[in-house]
């Protein structure tokens, strides 16, 4: 948008450096500079950074901690796994089973037809339109559910926690439906296109960064809208935006939705790269380093949540291939890390010690790591909020 219009560009000259620098770093650098199965890597851990991106407008400007966020990456990443299923499940391929055309691990369990709701993911298109809908529906259930009654905080938390563990056991107990514990395997083609070759894996990596690209452009959008401002004042002031006539509930709903969908995406792209989908990326332990990919990042930024996300992963690479055992233990570390010595992450210590000395072209004149409180612009004459939030 131009200012002739009334309104300015909704990225900052700093911000549209950074996105040239990220697109630059994963376009070309790490493609150059890495064989196809490191680069494989990257990809799969790009497909969390949708999530970690979802967070920072969650938990970073509407103040929503979510530690749930598995359940909607991996319901994306059914959605987008039972299409390919059912595409490596035709008769010509499964005629040794007891009964052909239907997933290998429904013939093991004495399933002899399709239940009626793998029907529609036959479709490319329905499942496609799944991979968003179907996790930000579930979003909008529970949020619906705890918000209108005012449930937040540490209470929202534990809530998304005990249903990330309790859709690990529902996809685990219902295994003719789902594949059990080990989930949806061998996905070989989409429309044909053998999608486990090496050229297709690097094809599906510069799709996965023009779909996280985009997703960042949509987080900057909303940022920097009147809707972004007024996540930012729920976040410091909830009962202030209230009381000026905003219904806190639906702007709350609005945003786990987006970042459930969000989440979705990613988990879809993990599927299409990674070749499989399974409850071990649903359940609690997930969700929760899902968070501190966010947290090391800075929750503050988009940015950085990308690059925490690529940190932390790659670290996590690192030392399950040298010390395995002492994964875990370093993971710990880096949280406290985080909540002790550098609370706003890596985006903080750039905005502390090193835009200051790179001029206000890269954020460093007296920029904030923590955006101050914000007044909620002023409510519409008919108290709703949606009307203001749509403009």
């Amino acid at each position: 948008m131009s200012k002739s219009s009334g309104r300015t560009f909704f990225l900052r000259p700093q911000d549209m450096i950074g996105i040239a620098i990220l697109a630059f770093i994963l376009l070309v650098v790490l493609p150059l500079a890495l064989d196809n199965f490191r680069l494989q890597f990257v990809g799969k851990y790009l497909t969390y950074a949708f999530v970690a991106l979802g967070l920072v407008l969650c938990w970073g400007y509407a103040g929503i901690l979510s530690l749930g966020q598995g359940v909607f990456f991996g319901l994306g990443g059914y959605c987008m796994a039972m299409f390919l299923k059912l595409e490596a499940s035709s008769v010509e391929n499964t005629k040794i089973q007891t009964t052909p055309g239907i997933p290998d691990f429904m013939d093991w369990n004495q399933i002899t037809a399709l239940p009626w709701f793998w029907e529609p993911f036959k479709s490319f298109a329905f499942s496609t339109v799944a991979v968003v809908l179907v996790p930000a529906f579930f979003a909008l259930i529970l949020g619906f559910a705890l918000f209108k009654r005012r449930v937040g905080g540490v209470y929202f938390a534990i809530i998304t926690q005990a249903l990330a563990a309790i859709m690990t056991i529902l996809i685990i107990g219902q295994q003719g439906y789902t594949g059990g514990i080990n989930g949806i395997t061998d996905l070989r083609t989409l429309h044909g296109w053998d999608i486990r070759t090496d050229s297709a894996k690097t094809i599906l990596y510069f799709v996965c960064v023009g779909l996280l690209l985009a997703c960042i452009l949509l987080a900057f959008y909303v940022k920097s809208s009147k809707l972004g401002r007024i996540l930012v004042a729920m976040r410091d002031k909830e009962d202030r935006v209230r009381f000026s006539g905003y219904d806190v509930a639906s702007f709350k709903i609005f945003v786990f939705c987006l970042a459930a969908a969000l989440s979705g995406i990613g988990g879809a792209m993990f599927a299409l790269q990674v070749g499989f989908m399974s409850p071990s990326f649903v359940g609690i332990v997930p969700s929760i380093e899902m968070v501190i990919y966010t947290a090391v990042g800075g929750r503050l930024s988009i940015l950085g949540a990308i690059y925490g996300t690529l940190l932390v992963n790659w670290a996590k690479t690192s030392f399950s291939e040298s010390f395995p055992e002492l994964w875990l233990f370093g993971l710990g570390g880096l949280f406290i890390a985080v909540v002790l010595i550098f609370p706003n992450g890596i985006a903080g210590l750039w905005q502390s010690y090193i835009a200051p000395r790179l001029g206000p072209l890269f954020g460093g004149a007296a920029r904030r790591t923590t955006p101050p409180a914000a007044t909620p612009p002023a409510a519409p004459s008919s108290g709703t909020a949606a009307p203001a939030a749509a403009e």
